[in-house]
C-alpha cells in the first residue's frame, strides 16, 4: 500500500466514523469514490474535521498549520463540495459533511457517468448499514390534501406549516433524477423540486447548487410534487433542514426501501394508509400512485399491504371514490423526531456503537 492509499484508507475510516457511516465494501469502491473526489492533501485536511463547525485557526493550530493557508485549502474544499461551510457575517466555520446526505449531493452540478456508476454501486451497501439505523437521515411525512383533517398534527408533520416557518429557502436539482437523466433512464418528473432552508440554504446558494425562492413559491413547489407523486421526505429532525421530493423511480432511498419485504418497518413514518371496500371500486389509480408497491388489487377492489406502506399519502389525494384514507399509527409505534441535528448526531451514534458491541 503507497503512501496515497494510505490517506484514502484513513479517510474512509474517518467518514465511517460520523454518525451517517460511510461503509466498507468488498470491491473497495467507497475508495475509488474517495480518489475521485478528494485529492491526497485534501483527504489529509479533512480528517481533521468533526461534525462540529470549527475556525481555520482552531483547525490550523491544532494540528500545527498554517493558519492562512489552513483556511483557503478549507475555502476551496468547501467550494468544491467536500466539507460543510456556515458563514455569519465576517465570521466563516468548517466542519465534515457525511458522505449521503452530503457530499454526493454537493455534486449535483458535477456530475459524470463514472462517478454515477461508482457511487450507484456503493449505495446499495449504504443503505444495508443505514437501514438498520431506528433514526434514519429522512422521514416521509404525508402530502397535505392527506392529513386527516379532524387529528391534531404535529408541525413537522405537516410540510406547508414547515415552510411557513422557514426564512431561508433554496430550491435545488434532485441529484437522483438528475443522475439517471445523464444516464439515459430515469423519469420526467420535475427536476427542480428539493428545498433547502437555513444554514444550508446558504451553503447551496453560496456553492451555486440551487437558487433562493419565497415561500409562495416554496408552496408552489409542494403543489407541483403533489400532482406528479412525489414522496416527501424531510430530515429527521423536528427543526427541518429540507424536503426532498421523491420518486420511487430514481431515489436512491426509496428505490433501496422498496426491495425490503417490510419497507414500513425501515420508514420513519406516523401514518399509514387504509381502504374502504365499500366505496372502492378497483379503479387502479391508487396503485399507480403507490412507490412501494403497498397496494394490490382482485379488479373490483384494492387493499393497503400495511408492512409496504410509508405513509406517504399520495394515493389518498387522486382516489375518485374518497375511499383511500390516513390513519395515524397507535402511539406504541410512531416515532418523535430528534429535535434538531445535534439530538440526531448523538441518537445515530448511541445506535451505531449499541450494534458494535452486540457483535
Amino acid at each position: 500500500m503507497d503512501k496515497h492509499d494510505e490517506v484514502y484508507e484513513k479517510l474512509a475510516d474517518h467518514l465511517d466514523r460520523l454518525p451517517e457511516g460511510y461503509p466498507r465494501t468488498p470491491t473497495g469502491i467507497e475508495i475509488r469514490i474517495l480518489r475521485r473526489l478528494f485529492t491526497p492533501e485534501q483527504a489529509v485536511l479533512a480528517q481533521l474535521l468533526a461534525m462540529v463547525p470549527e475556525a481555520p485557526d482552531a483547525i490550523a493550530s491544532r494540528s500545527g498549520l498554517d493558519p492562512v493557508e489552513t483556511a483557503q485549502k478549507l475555502e476551496e474544499m468547501a467550494l468544491k463540495g467536500l466539507i460543510f461551510r456556515i458563514r455569519k457575517g465576517q465570521a466563516v466555520r468548517y466542519m465534515a459533511a457525511p458522505f449521503i446526505v452530503g457530499i454526493w449531493e454537493f455534486h449535483v452540478n458535477d456530475l459524470d457517468p463514472e462517478l454515477i456508476k461508482d457511487v450507484g454501486e456503493f449505495v446499495p451497501y449504504f443503505f444495508k448499514q443505514s437501514s438498520q439505523l431506528k433514526s434514519p437521515q429522512l422521514r416521509t411525512i404525508p402530502i397535505s390534501r392527506a392529513l386527516p383533517a379532524e387529528q391534531a398534527i404535529m408541525p413537522y408533520e405537516e410540510a406547508r406549516t414547515i415552510i411557513s416557518g422557514q426564512t431561508k429557502i433554496v430550491v435545488a436539482p434532485c441529484i437522483c433524477r438528475r443522475e439517471y437523466k445523464m444516464m439515459g433512464e430515469g423519469c420526467d418528473r420535475p427536476l427542480e423540486a428539493c428545498l433547502v432552508f437555513g444554514l444550508g440554504a446558504r451553503y447551496y446558494e453560496e456553492n451555486g447548487l440551487g437558487r433562493p425562492i419565497g415561500q409562495q413559491e416554496a408552496l408552489d413547489i409542494l403543489d407541483q410534487a403533489e400532482k406528479a407523486g412525489l414522496v416527501l421526505q424531510p430530515s429527521n429532525t423536528q427543526k427541518v433542514t429540507n424536503i426532498c421530493t421523491c420518486c420511487g423511480c430514481c431515489c436512491q432511498i426509496l428505490k433501496n426501501l422498496k426491495l425490503l419485504p417490510e419497507p414500513a418497518k425501515h420508514a420513519a413514518s406516523n401514518y399509514f394508509a387504509t381502504i374502504d371496500p365499500e366505496l372502492c371500486i378497483g379503479c387502479g389509480t391508487c396503485m399507480n400512485r403507490c412507490q412501494m408497491d403497498a397496494i394490490e388489487s382482485d379488479g373490483l377492489s384494492a387493499s393497503v399491504l400495511r408492512k409496504r406502506c410509508i405513509g406517504c399519502g399520495l394515493c389518498v389525494a387522486t382516489c375518485p371514490q374518497e375511499a383511500v384514507n390516513l390513519q395515524q399509527k397507535p402511539e406504541a409505534e410512531r416515532s418523535t423526531p430528534p429535535q434538531d441535528r445535534m439530538e440526531r448526531f448523538k441518537r445515530i451514534t448511541n445506535e451505531r456503537m449499541a450494534q458494535i458491541n452486540n457483535k
